[in-house]
């Protein structure tokens, strides 16, 4: 098995809310990031989206590109129109050798609604699930031949949330339709990490590591606040910063051999949390807990 660390830039500068870090200079960023070892780095709202300028900012830092988020509208449109609209997204990943496309849908999706609830989270019907899902496996169909790993992302404040919403896609989608495993985003959905791989292990596409706090979540649903008001609480950290075991959810990577990169990826505000700090504790926790479970 071979597992590469990479990291978030989300911690530096948070695209849903371009004021907390907007103003860091994207090169000061990638030079951190690359200072505090890690070999590659995800898709950012900053990043250049021409391959050969984003060759040339990543090469001169050392990094590469692990692949990145899109907004899927599969809910609105078919899955021939969702292939052509992620073409640009795709051929940037393929022209950076990345092997992660990070799909989640969000057309009708409250994650990014400051003043929308949590609560508001939306559901789907049970018959919606078999089109959306046959939809979905079309597209990952198209994503897999083009040479690049399908990972779709559960998400809190998306229609693919709780343990019910990963189960119910996961029965309606074929094998292509991988998982960005998401550790924070699986604990605060009501979801145990550990038992997806033990379940789901082929489906194990892409790790986003995350750590929580769930006093603080605990309050953001009391409240009745936002997933972005939550983001702002410190709801997520990194880990060796919150309450995840994740030398357990090493060894269960290694008992699957997981190849591929792990990410370390927590939303937090800047001003609060020091990013290159944070990311140093998150990147010194998962390379000894790997390193105990013989994750290599």
């Amino acid at each position: 098995m071979s597992i590469r660390f990479g990291v978030s830039p989300i911690a530096w500068s948070n695209d849903d809310m371009p004021e907390l870090g907007g103003d860091t200079p994207l090169d000061d960023i990638l030079s951190e990031i690359a200072e505090l070892g890690f070999e590659g780095v995800e898709l950012g709202g900053r990043f250049p989206r021409e391959p050969a300028a984003l060759v040339a900012l990543l090469s001169g830092h050392g990094l590469d590109l692990i692949g990145g988020w899109y907004s899927g509208a599969l809910l609105e449109r078919d899955a021939d129109a969702e292939i052509r609209a992620l073409q640009p997204h795709l051929s940037l990943l393929k022209a950076l050798g990345a092997t992660a496309f990070v799909f989640a849908e969000t057309s009708n999706a409250v994650h990014d609604a400051r003043g929308t609830p949590l609560d508001a989270t939306p559901r789907l019907q049970d018959d919606q699930w078999t089109w959306f899902g046959e939809r979905m496996t079309s597209v990952a169909d198209h994503v897999q031949a083009q040479g690049v790993r399908f990972a779709y992302h559960h998400h809190l404040g998306t229609v693919v949330e709780r343990a019910a919403d990963l189960d119910a896609l996961l029965r309606h989608t074929g094998a292509s339709v991988g998982l960005t495993l998401d550790t924070g985003h699986a604990a605060l959905g009501g979801i145990d990490p550990l038992e997806v791989i033990r379940a789901h292990p082929r489906r194990i596409a892409h790790v986003h590591c995350k750590d929580v706090r769930r006093e603080v979540f605990a309050g953001v649903r009391e409240r009745g606040a936002s997933f972005l008001d939550g983001v702002l609480a410190g709801m997520f950290t990194v880990p060796g910063d919150g309450g995840l075991d994740y030398a357990a959810v090493m060894r269960e990577l290694a008992r699957i051999d997981y190849s591929g990169w792990i990410v370390i990826e927590a939303e937090q505000d800047p001003a609060q949390a020091n990013p290159r700090r944070y990311a140093e504790l998150g990147l010194k926790t998962l390379k000894q807990e790997a390193a105990q479970a013989g994750l290599q």
